[in-house]
């Protein structure tokens, strides 16, 4: 072997370790967490960076299965439920309102529109407590469903995506279309959105794992655990047990783990959509 081939060998192999090093310090607490829900609470205080469990103990998950006075079933359903929906309408209405700051770029309004979708992005949700309240109370949807899956729809990440993926739709392409005599529904279903159909699985799965990790939107118009999440039944389940740790910690396998699988099987479709949305752009 020649000392250059050598070098280069090398250096891919540090990389290699460096790569898995820094993997390691990702993975480690979530690793954690999955060994404090078959660990019990004693254990935890006394061996607390332990890298496998003493004994298993499934009790932790027996003591998650009513939270504030719900069914654990039925906060996985409100989860379940409120993430799907909030995400087809959020996909949904960023893909239109795009496509329409898109095709009328020049227009002074939608130029305000798109300028205010990107400076929203900066704000947290925190910001937004107060006139969101206010909106949701006058439109009488505080406490309920439909509220809270207004409230998540909320998208100006997505907005963005769909957006420079519509830029860098060659104008060509729409202007036969006009010609061939299409209306703007026509060219945008049958045209622009199979185009971009990467981008499009992209927003829906980023949109997904978003929704399913909030919890401060679903407490600011939830009035009843009924319309609780797993999110925001961890945060009461913390305030309710205290140092319960191993119960925290299993409630935390059960929320995280349908996020860490849609992540796992959608990986490649979230970075093709990304290139396709943003680089391209």
């Amino acid at each position: 072997m020649t000392p250059g081939r050598l070098r280069r060998g090398s250096a891919v192999a540090l990389a290699y370790a460096a790569a898995g090093a820094v993997s390691l310090v990702f993975v480690f607490p979530y690793w954690w967490m999955l060994l404090g829900a078959f660990r019990s609470t004693e254990a935890i205080m006394t061996a607390p960076l332990a890298l496998w469990p003493e004994r298993i103990d499934f009790g932790a998950f027996a003591t998650i299965g009513r939270i504030a006075g719900v069914e654990l079933w039925r906060l996985a359903l409100n989860s379940l439920g409120i993430t799907l929906a909030s995400s087809a309408v959020a996909v949904t209405v960023t893909a239109l309102g795009a496509y329409a700051v898109t095709r009328l770029r020049r227009d002074p309004a939608m130029r305000a529109v798109r300028w205010g979708f990107l400076v929203s992005i900066m704000y947290p949700y925190m910001l937004l407590v107060i006139p969101v309240y206010v909106v949701m109370h006058k439109l009488g949807l505080l406490g309920g469903y439909a509220g809270i899956v207004l409230f998540l729809a909320l998208g100006p990440i997505q907005f963005f995506l769909f957006e420079q993926f519509f830029r860098s739709i060659p104008p060509e392409v729409i202007e036969s279309a006009t010609i061939d005599g299409a209306g703007e529904a026509q060219i945008l279903w049958r045209i622009v959105l199979p185009m971009a159909a990467p981008v499009v699985a992209t927003v829906g799965v980023i949109t997904f794992l978003l929704n399913w990790a909030q919890w401060f939107p679903v407490l600011v118009i939830s009035r009843d655990p009924d319309t609780f999440t797993l999110p925001v039944a961890l945060l009461t389940l913390n305030g309710e047990l205290g140092v319960n740790f191993q119960g925290i910690m299993a409630l935390a396998v059960v929320t995280t783990v349908p996020a860490t699988i849609v992540f796992l099987l959608a990986q490649r479709r979230v970075m093709q959509g990304m290139a396709e949305g943003a680089v391209k752009g």
